[in-house]
């Protein structure tokens, strides 16, 4: 085993600024995607964009933000805090 791998220690999600942000990141997508899958559902127009929604973009434009919310969740869980330790 490796330095780097035997001193490693397992951070938490909130133990750094970095995985902080990310989490924020992470809901932010989560809570875009529910909006648009809402938007969608009631066939209505997108808030400050004025894009007409139907059911097929708005479950798009869910799947888009959830993974890219999914992305930033698995981010903010594995990446370490830094190189300089």
């Amino acid at each position: 085993m490796t330095n780097a791998t035997a001193d490693s220690n397992e951070g938490g999600l909130f133990d750094s600024t970095f995985s902080i942000g990310a989490v924020a990141v992470a809901v932010v997508f989560v809570l875009i995607g529910l909006l648009m899958a809402w938007t969608g559902y009631q066939d209505d127009e997108l808030l400050l964009v004025g894009t007409e929604m139907s059911i097929i973009s708005g479950m798009a434009g869910l799947m888009v933000t959830w993974f890219a919310g999914l992305v930033a969740f698995v981010i903010a869980v594995y990446m370490e805090p830094g190189f300089d330790q």
